[in-house]
């Protein structure tokens, strides 16, 4: 039994009482994920904008993506690693901080350079942020909601393709895309201020760097990680060039590649929290439907996406499948990690930044040989089953657990 596992209650009665107490800390852990979402994914819509005014091209453009996925790859065990000893509360404020600071100084970059190095430092808080948040929600429901808590930490991330994100990238089209990522900083503001009021003093038990980076060690920590980078990097291959495909392909026109970004991130909210229930009753059947989904929808994209009404379904799938899988690849870490719960809970959104740069770095250069932009959607289909294949390895060769979290069945 992992250390979160057993610091939690097992029975009906204590697990209704923190529930009764969960609902604002919850939301004030989401709101951090509704700031996080809108920042990582508006910049993928607004990149003409950005590589207009910085004058370079929309590919180099995109590069900035992967120097925020960067900063997270990075950010996550670092933090996770060096701050293991510091109070979750602490922590989690001090990561918006840093994250609202970030945002900031990418804001007002004057030039392409600088606006890299900000996206990097802006990525380093984002996995050790989802990683401790998602620690802290299980903790405060208990062993039987944990797939859901953890649901409503990422609820944050799809929403913001519902609400942050539209709002953003049309606050970006009409006054320019520094103006989009002020907004975020003004989330995080108010995200600080959340934490701060709400969300008590939890009492995760202590870690230590040692204990922690025991994580590096454990095999199905790899398998889990490496599903993620694997299956969702064909959710970003599709995703990054989403805007592009819309109004080239599908024929949309800009004003309503807004509408189309929310409809993607109504599909993510549906899935979430559909993923989350799913997550409780079992997380290897949830990650194995997931992937299989995902590989049919990303080939339905590529063959559908030039008509309009079937562009709208297939993008709306395409975010309700991705985001479907995320409470259970989190749930499966927390299960596997034993006494390195941090280390890897927040590596899990390394990899899944992995995953985006993977997928942009792939999709891009589908469209560079000529495939077109449907292709995305066949890169993302042979990766969701490389996906399948990297957790099936991961499920055939793990042992047996001695004790289970009750009704996660795996």
């Amino acid at each position: 039994m992992s250390t979160l596992e057993s610091s939690v209650p097992s029975s009906g009665t204590a697990r209704t009482g923190r529930s009764t107490r969960s609902g604002l800390p919850l939301l004030a852990l989401a709101l951090g994920g509704f700031g996080i979402g809108t920042t990582e994914f508006v910049a993928m819509g607004l990149l003409p904008d950005i590589a207009g005014d910085l004058g370079v091209s929309e590919p180099t453009a995109g590069h900035v993506i992967a120097a925020y996925a960067a900063g997270v790859v990075v950010g996550a065990p670092l933090i996770a690693t060096v701050f293991a000893r510091v109070p979750r509360r602490i922590l989690l404020i001090a990561l918006m901080v840093a994250f609202t600071v970030g945002n900031g100084l990418s804001a007002v970059a004057p030039s392409y350079p600088l606006l890299m190095a900000a996206r990097f430092l802006a990525g380093l808080p984002h996995g050790a942020y989802f990683g401790v948040a998602a620690l802290v929600a299980a903790h405060l429901v208990g062993p039987d909601g944990r797939g859901r808590a953890v649901g409503r930490v990422m609820l944050g991330l799809s929403v913001a393709n519902v609400v942050g994100v539209p709002i953003a990238t049309w606050i970006g089209d009409d006054l320019g895309w520094r103006w989009a990522l002020a907004l975020v900083v003004v989330i995080g503001i108010a995200t600080v201020a959340a934490i701060a009021a709400w969300l008590p003093h939890v009492d995760v038990p202590a870690s230590n760097p040692v204990a922690e980076l025991g994580a590096l060690r454990n095999p199905q920590v790899w398998f889990a990680l490496g599903t993620g980078v694997v299956g969702f990097g064909g959710m970003f291959a599709v995703y990054t060039y989403l805007s592009t495909t819309l109004t080239t392909v599908t024929g949309l026109s800009q004003a309503t590649v807004p509408l189309a970004l929310a409809v993607y991130g109504v599909g993510m909210v549906a899935g979430n929290t559909a993923g989350g229930v799913a997550a409780d009753r079992s997380v290897s059947r949830t990650l194995v439907a997931g992937l299989v989904a995902i590989a049919l929808v990303m080939l339905a994209f590529a063959g559908l996406v030039h008509i309009a009404a079937a562009a709208f379904v297939v993008v709306f799938l395409v975010g309700f499948t991705g985001a479907g899988m995320l409470p259970a690849l989190q749930t499966r870490l927390m299960d596997v990690a034993g006494e390195a719960q941090t280390l890897a809970a927040t590596m899990n959104h390394s990899a899944l930044n992995i995953a985006n740069a993977l997928g942009a770095l792939l999709g891009g250069a589908v469209i560079e040989a000529g495939w077109g932009y449907p292709a995305t959607g066949l890169v993302g289909a042979v990766l969701a089953v490389g996906g399948l294949v990297v957790v099936g390895v991961g499920f055939a060769t793990a042992r047996p657990r001695t004790a289970r979290p009750p009704r996660a069945r795996t």
